[in-house]
């Protein structure tokens, strides 16, 4: 008996079978997913959810044309490196492959493709690809072409040392053979500026490889600050302030936590595993990976007695405490992502929520984290074990603002019909616009209707309350 999958497909999640080859219009799929937010692709499975598996003899080439293709010029522009996983289910052999939200807009076989409730669709209409950009351009300040950033702006060191770590990583890694531009340009830290159309090195490029005088002058304000204050809660007890390669920067605040973190002994199984490492390897990663890196506040990493508080600048993708079990993972850096998940520093967006909430209650007997999203700030607080924590005061937590809702206020412009705003949202379906769009904006408070007292009238507009403005202000705040 074949036992169905417990979702249905979705905006983020499809499912294909592929008996014995990767399905023609698989990469149709991670198109869409990359130019959306993100989805799960499910091999071996038929679109009501039912198993039906794949050949076993199949499933290496199939992964391993997954891991060529998605590398491929010619079948993914840019391409996107993909690592799937095979799994068993209901004795049958499935892949799973995780597509991530890409910062850049991408092509399969030189169409731009996107994702909506109903599946994948073709987006031919030029307004409609300049939305996307736009979107994205609003969203993911690390694609910001920087006109000057030239190779002798980078520190080589860093291009051998990545090699080092692909290697580590994955000891056939596809990348150990590229050059240093081929690097930057299989990484995504190459693109074409959409408003001068230079081709040019990224912001992204600078932050990763840049000598650290490239950093000063790309971005003045980016500092992490780590500090230990158990005792001296006016001052620090110690403290590590960088302004350096976000490489480095990875290493150097995992050996602040060493310094000042205990590593209690436990086992899982007959593996024994450093719960230290497991928890504050995925904080640090997220620390760096979702940083907003063109404000000027400082992404900051605070030991106090009996909790660790980690706060960095960022890009609001929903507001208010999140909830483990129930979240859709979102990386506000995509491209910083991709290229940490490659050299071993990061794992698939949204593991770092996972992973904490699973081995802390561990780490810190009955502990349970606290992660929030404000308007400007993300917040992880980490109770420690042994010792009462200090008291900190937890800011008020605005109303639910969903990835949806982040995106109508985006389109927002004066007074707009459903129509107008659905066509600037690349929407056709009106009942998925209706109540995962114009229904939560309006129960977050964020738009209003501009005949309230006749809602189904056919004059009916909406536009952005005096909360959804400054919200909006606060996202697009550079």
């Amino acid at each position: 008996m074949n036992t169905p999958f417990p979702l249905r497909e979705g905006i983020s999640l499809e499912y294909k079978e592929a008996a014995d080859s990767l399905p023609k219009n698989f990469f149709e799929t991670v198109c869409a997913f990359l130019n959306r937010d993100g989805g799960l692709i499910v091999l071996g499975v038929a679109d009501n959810g039912t198993v039906t598996g794949i050949d076993p003899g199949a499933v290496g080439r199939i992964m391993s044309d997954i891991a060529n293709l998605s590398n491929n010029p010619q079948k993914l522009e840019p391409p996107y490196l993909l690592f799937p996983h095979e799994e068993t289910v209901d004795g049958k052999l499935i892949i799973r492959v995780q597509v991530p939200c890409s910062s850049q807009v991408h092509r399969c076989g030189g169409e731009v493709f996107l994702r909506n409730e109903d599946g994948d669709y073709r987006l031919k209409d030029p307004y409609q690809i300049a939305g996307l950009v736009n979107r994205k351009l609003s969203f993911y300040t690390e694609q910001r072409v920087i006109p000057w950033l030239g190779m002798t702006d980078l520190n080589p060191a860093l291009f051998d040392r990545s090699r080092e770590l692909f290697r580590h990583h994955h000891s056939n890694h596809p990348w150990l053979g590229l050059d240093n531009e081929g690097i930057l340009r299989t990484g995504g830290f190459i693109r074409k500026d959409p408003l001068s159309a230079e081709t040019g090195y990224t912001l992204a490029a600078a932050l990763m490889f840049g000598t650290d005088a490239t950093i000063g002058q790309v971005a003045p304000g980016m500092s992490f600050d780590a500090l230990l204050r158990r005792r001296n809660l006016d001052r620090y007890d110690d403290r590590l302030l960088l302004h350096t390669n976000l490489i480095d920067t990875f290493d150097l605040l995992m050996g602040f936590v060493e310094k000042h973190l205990d590593d209690p002994f436990f086992m899982e199984g007959a593996q024994r595993v450093n719960l230290r490492d497991r928890i504050f390897r995925e904080l640090v990663s997220n620390l760096i990976a979702h940083r907003e890196y063109t404000s000027a506040a400082p992404a900051s990493l605070t030991i106090f007695k009996g909790q660790a508080v980690f706060k960095n600048p960022h890009v609001p993708h929903l507001l208010g405490r999140l909830d483990p079990d129930h979240f859709t993972p979102f990386p506000k850096n995509p491209v910083i992502c991709n290229f940490m998940l490659h050299i071993g520093r990061y794992e698939q967006a949204g593991s770092g929520v996972y992973n904490v909430s699973k081995y802390l209650p561990l780490y810190t007997p009955g502990a349970v984290p606290l992660f929030e999203e404000l308007n400007d700030i993300f917040s992880a607080t980490i109770p420690l074990p042994g010792e009462e924590a200090t008291p900190e005061v937890t800011p008020e937590v605005t109303p639910e603002v969903t990835p949806e809702v982040v995106s109508l206020m985006q389109v927002m412009e004066g007074e707009m019909s459903r129509r107008e705003i659905m066509h600037r949202l690349s929407l056709n379906d009106e009942k998925h616009f209706r109540e995962h769009y114009q229904q939560r904006a309006v129960k977050a408070g964020v738009i209003e209707l501009t005949i309230p007292d006749k809602p189904n009238s056919p004059l009916q507009k909406y536009r952005l309350t005096t909360l959804g403005r400054t919200l909006l202000q606060s996202i697009r705040q550079p």
